[in-house]
């Protein structure tokens, strides 16, 4: 027999021991997932997955079920790479690596760029939600945030199956969608960069990044000249104010979460965002010179109408007259 044949042999046999034998229980620590895709990023991740990947449908029906059953633990995304571990078949876990094409430096400039020319962006990122169409700052700056095609995405699993996406990796990318929904940030990662670098060169490409050009106050210990003491010492810097309504209310309560002894089913931000945002009308008001809207009036309670049925009557048990003293005293009649 000619050694490719032993190695076919040897292949096939690994294989029918991969398809027979027993699944090993999901680890205590595994991700177990409900749904992946409730937000409109993490559906987005699991429409690509699907669509880049082109795996057949039995495969992704089964890396769902992995991924429901908490059979991914282990899971780290750094530098735009998922490292994670699946138990499947074999006591040991399988190695799953999935990785996304970093964008260049000069990539994120071009969309830092065109990210901050709408406030709209920086305001729902600072909420923690990510902007329905960034994509399209993205594209415009010639990139993309979502992968849209097989050469972006490159998936790497040490099991027997040759199929690409295998179960191991699509239950990794399940997994990952769920995470996206509660991080939206981690796309950010996938390309390369974290959020707190993201975001600070929003603010900065916000500001404009210019020095002003007012003269630097006097040192400690410098003599100051009263009579031009509440005169300015140079030109004061340009100033723009901006009363728009917030694109979302709480959104620094969003941020911070939820305080540990907070016992309510509603988190901090849905309860007292109905209250913020009352303040901020209120603030916008006094900013802007409106006058306070009048309170809406309760409209009077009209008289019910007459019936021409008649009023229906109401029958009593009749009560036991009390006997008075003088009826006591009196002898009853024999």
């Amino acid at each position: 027999m000619s050694a490719p044949d032993d190695d076919r042999r040897a292949r096939w046999g690994h294989w029918r021991e991969f398809r027979t034998a027993p699944k090993k229980p999901p680890p205590a620590h595994g991700l177990k997932i409900k749904k992946a895709g409730t937000t409109w990023w993490g559906q987005r991740w699991i429409e690509a997955l699907e669509h880049v990947l082109e795996g057949d449908a039995g495969r992704l029906g089964r890396g769902r079920s992995y991924a429901r059953a908490g059979r991914v633990h282990d899971l780290h995304v750094e530098r735009g790479q998922v490292l994670a571990r699946v138990t499947g078949s074999r006591p040991k876990p399988y190695q799953v690596t999935i990785g996304l094409a970093q964008l260049s430096a000069s990539d994120w400039k071009r969309a830092i760029t065109a990210l901050a020319e709408r406030a709209q962006f920086l305001a729902e990122l600072l909420s923690g939600e990510m902007p329905k169409a960034i994509d399209e700052a993205f594209q415009a700056a010639g990139s993309r945030l979502f992968p849209e095609t097989r050469a972006e995405l490159e998936t790497e699993c040490n099991c027997p199956d040759w199929g690409n996406p295998c179960k191991h990796v699509a239950a990794t990318h399940y997994v990952l969608g769920e995470a996206l929904d509660r991080d939206p940030f981690l796309l950010f990662e996938l390309r390369g960069r974290s959020k707190e670098r993201v975001l600070d060169a929003l603010r900065r490409a916000r500001g404009g990044g210019a020095a002003s050009e007012a003269a630097p106050l006097p040192a400690p210990g410098t003599s100051i000249d009263l009579a031009a003491y509440d005169r300015a010492p140079g030109a004061l810097p340009a100033l723009a104010f901006s009363f728009d309504a917030p694109a979302s209310h709480a959104a620094v309560l969003r941020q911070l979460g939820a305080p540990s002894a907070w016992s309510e089913e509603a988190s901090p931000a849905d309860a007292l965002a109905p209250l913020v945002q009352r303040a901020a009308e209120a603030a916008r008001r006094i900013a802007l010179a409106e006058p306070e809207p009048a309170p809406a009036r309760e409209a009077p309670a009209s008289e019910p109408a007459p019936s021409s049925e008649p009023a229906p009557r109401v029958f009593r048990p009749r009560t036991a007259k009390k006997r008075t003293k003088k009826a006591a005293r009196r002898p009853a009649k024999r």
